[in-house]
């Protein structure tokens, strides 16, 4: 049995960086034209470059999203396009659009193209029709059951992407135009603003709210909870999935490393001793401790119904903040650089974290800015701030701020 790829998503070269360093086997990035994140840090063809060359260096891959439904005018220059993604090293674009998958095999054939979950591919004759136009790899509609996915796998020898963790979409795998009815924002160019995250009253025609929600809390949200399969590794891996892919291009560097770092060893302690497997409580720590909404399994197991949706307000606390990241460490001292991501002071409580396990909490000393000078707190975005820390720290190595 092959192990799957864990894929993970990078909206910048930096969360490309953490994705790798902490246990992604791919990573999926959205290029400046023709994704569904037009409002994440995406990246330049030279950037894509640098991209590959980092991943070559991991032994991973880089996937390019071009998954948006093409209009005629989204057209123009997508064979050039293309070229220069194959040209940079990417190995797979992801898209939906049959014009995209023509001129990919037609401009750059040496550009691989797995079908996305916009197609919303549902069956096995779907799957064998994707097969037989040449595509190795289709990424599952969110609304397939690991039934429906042990049966795809047993009719098709192809490769199969579904999502294990992260947002899930209230509409039909993505195929939403909330956004653009109510904000003139394509949801399927790029454009969303996640109208389903908002909160909803009843209200007459011409008049005020009708009364039936009277409280602020009480108002609707479209908005599902997240999908999270950590305690599901097993099932996952006998209904023969491929890749398991991570959502979240737009969501943070501590959040990508700390739902990776999480996977990474649930798939590695299965294959490691599959009789002998058990979920291990640090592991969903980890997620718990990411910025997320409550979890649940999607369609996996059954249909989702109320209560797989979230009503403000939202019932998970979160336990952490991000705090900063280790630039460098003195081992003569005992003292870290650290890069700050989050307001810290003097006597709060936090923890590191790195990719090998090593985790330990502490209480913030006294700081110093980057030349030496003492300060009471490091309170400006990516400030240098030099702390003694009571273990050793490595660069990439993240630190959390407890909130409680």
């Amino acid at each position: 049995m092959n192990k799957p790829e864990l894929l993970a998503p990078a909206g910048s070269l930096e969360k490309l960086k953490y994705a790798l360093h902490y246990g992604a086997d791919a990573v999926y990035i959205g290029g400046r034209q023709y994704g569904l994140r037009s409002n994440a840090d995406n990246f330049s063809v030279d950037e894509m470059r640098e991209a590959v060359r980092i991943a070559e260096t991991y032994g991973a891959k880089v996937y390019v999203t071009t998954n948006i439904f093409a209009h005629e005018e989204d057209l123009d220059g997508i064979a050039d396009y293309l070229r220069q993604l194959e040209d940079a090293g990417i190995a797979a674009i992801i898209t939906a659009d049959p014009a995209l998958i023509e001129t990919a095999r037609r401009a750059a054939p040496r550009l691989d193209v797995h079908l996305s979950t916009q197609q919303s591919t549902l069956n096995w004759l779907a799957v064998q029709f994707w097969k037989e136009e040449g595509l190795p790899r289709v990424v599952l509609a969110r609304e397939a059951s690991l039934e429906d996915i042990r049966f795809i796998k047993d009719k098709v020898d192809i490769e199969i992407e579904t999502f294990i963790h992260g947002a899930m979409c209230s509409s039909y795998s993505g195929r939403c135009v909330l956004s653009n009815h109510f904000t003139g924002r394509d949801s399927n160019r790029g454009g969303c603003v996640q109208s389903c995250r908002w909160r909803y009253d009843l209200y007459e025609r011409g008049g005020g709210p009708v009364g039936i929600l009277e409280r602020e809390e009480d108002k609707f949200t479209l908005g599902a909870k997240d999908l999270g399969m950590i305690e599901h590794i097993p099932d996952l891996v006998a209904a023969g999935i491929d890749s398991f892919k991570i959502e979240g291009r737009m969501r943070s560097l501590h959040y990508v490393a700390s739902v990776v770092h999480a996977y990474r060893k649930a798939i590695d302690a299965w294959f490691a001793d599959p009789g002998g497997y058990e979920l291990r409580g640090e592991w969903i720590g980890e997620l718990l401790k990411a910025a997320n909404r409550p979890l649940n399994t999607g369609f996996y197991f059954h249909e989702p119904g109320a209560d797989d949706h979230i009503y403000e307000p939202e019932d998970k606390p979160m336990l952490v903040d991000f705090a900063g990241v280790v630039l460098d460490y003195d081992e003569s001292t005992g003292e870290a650089l650290i890069e700050q991501r989050n307001h810290f002071k003097p006597g709060q409580t936090v923890e590191f974290f790195s990719p090998d396990g090593v985790r330990f909490r502490m209480t913030v000393p006294e700081l110093a800015d980057e030349s030496g000078r003492k300060i009471d707190a490091a309170r400006h975005p990516l400030q240098k701030v030099r702390m003694r820390t009571e273990a050793p720290v490595k660069p990439m190595d993240i630190m959390r701020k407890w909130l409680a």
